[in-house]
């Protein structure tokens, strides 16, 4: 954390990665129209709170302003990619639409280490963030598998398309069983929240959407065993081609 109005206004204006900052309620002073106006401009989160809710994460002189960090750096989409394909491999990248919950997002991060997968792509505002929190739960992948922090999530399945990717979105609307589509060829996979699943315009976007069979009675799975469930697939399929 950063706390203090002029020690986050020289955050920002230095560059720094700020995930979201926490402004108090009523806070009207000069020194704060300052900070709003070198946050214009950026895609940082702000939010307007009770100054009590501040208070509960330092009882230091915050001055009613407290800025998040992350707790890696973000690789760029951008870079990943061409570098993957310079170093010859086969690329698996899993997209996260719209996932909030942190133990969720540390479980798939683990999973997608343990399996080999390239990276992660999220979005930067309506998605977790690398917190303190994912990092553990992770068991600490989230410190060595990259992840991109992407400004829109259209872009960057567009670019992914572009670069020859094959996008597959995990949807209970699918009528395709997961394993009748091939993860052979470089592969995003797109797993959406619980609750709402994945974006309308980005399944628009996809070559194939498939779905997990469900035998029991409860509607669906934990998106972070879903997740698990298609990366292994992958895994399957490019171990028998490469035999």
């Amino acid at each position: 954390m950063i706390f203090g109005i002029r020690a986050v206004i020289e955050a920002i204006e230095a560059g720094k990665e700020i995930d979201k900052i926490l402004v108090k309620k009523d806070m009207t002073s000069d020194l704060s129209r300052e900070l709003f106006e070198a946050i214009r401009g950026t895609n940082i989160t702000v939010q307007r709170v009770p100054v009590d809710r501040i208070n509960r994460y330092t009882n230091k002189n915050h001055q009613g302003v407290i800025a998040f960090l992350p707790a890696i750096s973000y690789a760029s989409l951008g870079n990943l990619v061409p570098t993957l394909f310079e170093e010859g491999k086969t690329p698996l990248i899993l997209v996260l639409d719209g996932i909030t919950d942190v133990r969720n997002f540390g479980a798939i991060a683990r999973t997608c280490e343990c399996a080999g997968v390239h990276g992660i792509v999220i979005p930067k505002s309506g998605s977790v963030t690398v917190s303190g929190d994912a990092v553990k739960t992770s068991a600490g992948a989230l410190m060595t598998l990259p992840v991109c922090r992407e400004n829109s999530l259209k872009e960057a399945l567009r670019y992914l398309k572009n670069s020859g990717f094959r996008i597959i979105a995990a949807t209970e609307k699918a009528s395709a069983n997961y394993t009748e589509v091939s993860y052979t060829d470089p592969v995003a996979i797109i797993m959406g929240a619980e609750d709402t699943g994945v974006a309308p315009e980005h399944l628009k976007m996809c070559d194939d959407l498939v779905s997990i069979p469900l035998l029991g009675k409860i509607g669906s799975l934990n998106v972070s065993v879903a997740a698990g469930v298609l990366i292994y697939e992958a895994v399957r399929q490019k171990r028998l081609e490469n035999r």
